[in-house]
């Protein structure tokens, strides 16, 4: 790993804490996905939770990237605001988020807009309101292949739920949606785990196209799993973590090949004792669903270890023999960066000079924009 590479220049540092996206390497990870799936874009449709922000919409479609997945109305939006072209809801709009849906696809006529459902009572809600509305909707039968958290069962007879989706007069029927992010493992395990209910799904979803005379779609996986999806034909691809990578993901999916480019950035404000010392990086700046040796890895040196954490402040001990000064300024990869990007309002862009050259939003982390 190039040395240093997360060091900013001093003179251009601002006040901690704070999360720096280092733009060399957004554009490695970006060209690196593409590659993977060698060239061909119309098989990626990157989730946006990771990043939330509009200036990496706009570098997408610099890649030729223009189908993208999100979580919820905030992101749609940022999406359209950012004319990407093709845009898939991956959660379930009921009750008044429905009517949320509804407003945003008439609001923006120039993309594509697409969500799931995974049962006939939330389908027929959403069709009903569509009809109020006059709105022609695009929906995916969104599958549960073992996570357990939204869909319909694959072991269930899903193809009778999607065939009374398809009579619902104000809904498309575009095909199936698939998360397995509870597949982990070597790459082979997970490739392994992934074909097992796909193989299936694929079977029955050739003879749903016959009856239907259209294609469907398959949207499938996240990280985990992209090493198989990404060698599937017919299969949009959903990874989001890649454009900034972290922690979990370097140990857990080595095989993948992306750069850390997202880093946070604290400052020494106190020496408690001779061995400790305190950072302003507490559980406001960095996910902190994990244990506290998973919450963040030290770049500045393997022997500052994470000992204790609250709201303002993360103690940190020092194993080793490096002397640190209060003012000093410490780096960090967090664990989980998605969770952690959405604790930061911007995000601090660092060049190839190591100098801070720009700021970004992270607009979509509000749960509304305008809708």
């Amino acid at each position: 790993m190039e040395e240093n590479w997360w060091k900013i220049n001093s003179e251009t540092l601002i006040d901690t804490p704070f999360l720096a996206v280092y733009e060399d390497r957004l554009q490695h990870n970006i060209k690196h996905l593409i590659a993977t799936v060698k060239g061909d874009v119309q098989k990626l449709r990157p989730h946006i939770k990771t990043h939330k922000t509009g200036e990496i919409l706009d570098l997408f479609k610099v890649y030729g990237i223009n189908k993208v997945k999100c979580a919820t109305i905030a992101e749609a939006e940022l999406c359209a605001i950012h004319q990407i072209s093709d845009i898939l809801l991956a959660y379930q709009p009921v009750g008044l988020r429905g009517e949320r849906w509804i407003s945003l696809v008439q609001k923006y006529p120039l993309s594509e807009f697409s969500t799931i459902v995974d049962n006939i009572e939330s389908a027929k809600e959403l069709n009903e309101s569509a009809k109020k509305k006059q709105v022609q909707l695009t929906v995916y039968l969104d599958l549960n292949t073992g996570m357990n958290r939204t869909g319909f069962s694959v072991s269930e007879d899903w193809t009778a739920l999607a065939k009374e989706i398809m009579q619902l007069e104000n809904f498309h029927f575009a095909g199936i949606h698939i998360y397995d992010g509870h597949l982990k493992g070597s790459v082979e395990q997970r490739k392994l785990d992934a074909s097992h209910s796909f193989s299936i799904i694929n079977q029955k979803i050739e003879t749903l196209q016959q009856q239907v005379n259209y294609e469907l779609k398959i949207v499938a996986g996240g990280s985990n799993t992209f090493p198989f999806y990404s060698e599937q034909e017919n299969v949009e691809c959903s990874p989001g973590t890649f454009v900034f990578w972290d922690i979990n993901y370097s140990l857990n999916l080595p095989e993948q090949h992306f750069k850390p480019a997202a880093v946070l950035v604290g400052t020494i404000i106190s020496k408690p004792s001779s061995s400790t010392f305190c950072i302003d990086i507490g559980y406001k700046a960095v996910a902190s669903e994990n244990p506290i040796d998973k919450r963040l890895v030290i770049l500045n040196d393997e022997n500052l270890v994470p000992s204790a954490h609250s709201e303002e402040h993360l103690i940190i001990e020092n194993r080793g023999k490096n002397e640190y000064k209060i003012g000093d300024i410490i780096y960090a990869i967090p664990y989980h960066v998605c969770p952690t990007c959405a604790l930061y309002e911007t995000v601090q862009i660092v060049n190839a000079a190591h100098q801070i050259c720009d700021q970004w939003v992270v607009e979509a982390r509000n749960r509304k924009i305008s809708i």
